[in-house]
């Protein structure tokens, strides 16, 4: 069994319903007593609600008036007794984008006859703009679901909730924040790691949600958030935000 301080990481890897057996058991027991567990619970929970929404793609605009239309000639399915879901997030999520892109494609195609090459080669880029976000959402869901995951968790100037996930066996750190408002006009969000005093640029966020960091943590001290031109910076051209150092 973990130790009672070695709980504390699992947070995420619960939150994505990755835990099993005696390591789920102890942290289901942790949770009951511990608030600050429940609390990143709850908000790892929120993040995976929005990864969800960052692989659904919208449909064509005329798709609804041609379902309307063709609903009356589909034979109904008969009930079909729920199954329960035995895979994990990523694969519930990057399936549910590729079936959708898939449908979309199936009915425009039907629905627009003389447009088919069209509504093909939308699909088709549809279909890519799923594939790559279900890429990220695996790799963001695979740092925070890692068995060596560290959490860490600090608040901006603005009150937003940030939290930093780091995983030192895939080298890999995911940026989450909550009730960070959107970046002003011409302006983004950047992350950087500090690389003791040096300041790496780390990817760009343009207000609440998550990201996968670029590039690796390596020997950085720390992450920061900091406001900047469109496009971004080489170096931070504002004070940080926030700055949550990295575990030894």
């Amino acid at each position: 069994m973990k130790h009672e301080a070695e709980l504390h990481t699992l947070t995420g890897a619960y939150a994505l319903d990755a835990l099993t057996g005696e390591e789920l058991r102890a942290f289901t027991a942790h949770l009951e007593h511990c608030e600050g567990c429940h609390q990143e619970v709850d908000e790892f929970a929120a993040t995976a609600a929005r990864l969800a929404a960052a692989v659904s793609l919208p449909p064509p605009a005329a798709i609804r008036q041609v379902v309307l239309e063709r609903i009356d000639g589909v034979r109904q399915l008969p009930a079909r007794t729920p199954l329960v879901p035995s895979v994990r997030l990523t694969t519930r999520l990057t399936r549910r984008a590729k079936a959708f892109v898939v449908a979309a494609s199936i009915v425009a195609a039907a629905g627009f006859g003389g447009t088919a090459l069209w509504q093909h080669q939308q699909a088709e880029q549809a279909r890519t703009q799923a594939q790559r976000a279900g890429e990220q959402v695996q790799d963001m869901t695979a740092v925070m679901a890692a068995p060596d995951a560290r959490t860490i968790r600090g608040r901006t100037s603005t009150g937003a909730l940030a939290s930093l996930v780091t995983s030192a066996r895939l080298n890999q750190a995911v940026f989450l924040a909550s009730g960070l408002p959107p970046a002003p006009a011409g302006r983004t969000y950047q992350l950087w790691f500090n690389d003791h005093g040096t300041m790496r640029p780390a990817g760009l966020i343009p207000g609440d949600g998550s990201i996968l960091m670029q590039g690796d943590p390596g020997q950085a001290l720390a992450v920061g958030l900091t406001l900047e031109p469109a496009g971004g910076s080489a170096q931070p051209t504002t004070s940080p935000l926030v700055l949550l150092s990295l575990p030894a």
